[in-house]
């Protein structure tokens, strides 16, 4: 009766053995003849993690580095085995087959004690065989380029027994050690090497931090990357019929970056009948990590939903291929920049607005702990409007100290008060001084 379920379940199976045996062969392989190499921030956080019997998750967008941090995680790790679910050959992949996959990965790795998944929140109900293996005692990490499938999966089956990571594309100083540059916290108050510093700072607000495209500065690598994210991530999974639509969408809100915006403001701007489309679709390119929703700071969280929101890409190097601007804006580079790395710290950031504005607060806990200001260029012309902004926020939120992020200024001044530190945002990435 045994071998007679067995054999039913090889039938009803859509993918053989024998061709799971030779992804993990060649998928192996491929693993051996990575080059890239270059160590992320984020292996750091991760690798404590690695040693808790939680499931690792690391998320973010496509092309982003996560196989390879994934391939730094795995000579951190012994007794491991791994598969890549993007795989054409998997299309057919359905949950029968997760132990026939389980069988082909043990005959080619040995003893697994650790799992490694790219992507795999491609396959329905994979949360059941990831359960199975934590129950069995073995550590999993997978990757996966769609937040809310994987949040909700994994939070259906596993609530309490995961840890996430967000990857995002290379910081300024992953940027750095990608073009062989050295930077010491000294290079600062050294002339020559601030003017190069600050070269490369401006370089890299427009060229942004995608791995590949940094490499080959092929243009058309990231409008391939682009449309690849809108149409399998977005437009193909979520069976989007409006594609002119969506891709309208897409320019405003790439050229718009920064800007307070509505949902029903952008509905009338494409011409729809229902706003609920838009807050859709901009919920598919959050969970795709090509676009990030802020909020406005309000105490009463029913109230935050209704108001204005802001939205920021995630790599400047998008701005060519999905926005309306022929030419770089400094200004809105700047602050796009800022907001990533503030998630890249992990830190929740909101907006503030009333009188006037202020780009960032940042949230700790119950309290607002930073209100940052952020303009290229401190000068005559807007000194006072990012001041009274910055002051505002911080009246509101009862802070002795606020920031002001501009591309190359330093200064410190009282205002009201207040203490006001400027620093430029190069020095604050690196050093977060």
């Amino acid at each position: 009766m045994i071998s007679f379920i067995y054999s039913y379940s090889l039938l009803i199976s859509m993918v053989s053995q024998e061709v799971l045996r030779q992804i993990v062969a060649t998928q192996k392989k491929g693993l051996g003849e990575k080059k890239d190499s270059l160590r992320r921030d984020i292996l750091g956080q991760v690798l404590p993690w690695m040693k808790d019997k939680r499931v690792l998750i690391l998320s973010g967008l496509r092309r982003s580095g996560k196989s390879t941090l994934l391939g730094q995680l795995m000579t951190e790790t012994k007794g491991w085995g791994y598969a890549n679910f993007e795989d054409e050959r998997l299309l057919d992949f359905r949950a029968q087959d997760f132990e026939l996959l389980n069988e082909a990965l043990i005959e080619g790795y040995g003893d697994i004690r650790t799992y490694f998944f790219d992507e795999i929140q491609n396959i329905e109900k994979f949360e059941t065989f990831v359960r199975r293996l934590q129950d069995e005692g073995k550590k999993v990490i997978i990757t996966g380029s769609n937040a809310s499938l994987l949040s909700k999966e994994l939070g259906t089956r596993l609530t309490g027994r995961y840890r996430s990571f967000e990857v995002y594309p290379f910081s300024f100083s992953e940027y750095l050690r990608a073009k062989d540059v050295a930077v010491e916290k000294d290079d600062w108050y050294d002339s020559r090497a601030k003017v190069k510093l600050l070269g490369y700072y401006r370089d890299y607000l427009v060229a942004g931090g995608l791995p590949e495209y940094l490499k080959n500065q092929d243009k058309e690598y990231v409008r391939t990357l682009f449309e690849n994210i809108l149409y399998k991530d977005i437009i193909t999974r979520y069976s989007i019929r409006k594609e002119k639509t969506i891709k309208e969408l897409v320019n405003i809100l790439a050229t718009t970056a920064g800007s307070q915006t509505t949902y029903n403001s952008l509905r009338k701007a494409l011409g729809l009948s229902n706003a609920i489309t838009i807050k859709e679709y901009i919920h598919y390119l959050e969970n795709s990590y090509l676009f990030f929703e802020l909020l406005r700071a309000s105490a009463s969280a029913k109230r935050q939903v209704s108001l204005p929101r802001k939205v920021y890409l995630v790599d400047p190097a998008f701005h060519e291929v999905c926005g309306y601007n022929f030419t770089p804006n400094k200004g809105r580079n700047l602050e796009n920049a800022v907001l990533i790395d503030l998630k890249r710290k992990g830190l929740e950031a909101y907006y503030y607005a009333d009188r006037n504005e202020c780009d960032f607060v940042i949230k700790e806990g119950a309290k607002m702990t930073q209100a940052i200001q952020v303009c290229y260029e401190l000068d005559e012309s807007n000194k006072e409007r990012e001041v009274k902004g910055l002051l505002e926020a911080m009246d509101a939120f009862r802070l002795d100290e606020g920031l002001i992020l501009t591309f190359d200024q330093a200064d410190e001044f009282r205002e009201g008060g207040k203490r006001i530190k400027v620093l430029p945002a190069p020095r604050w990435s690196l050093w977060a001084d």
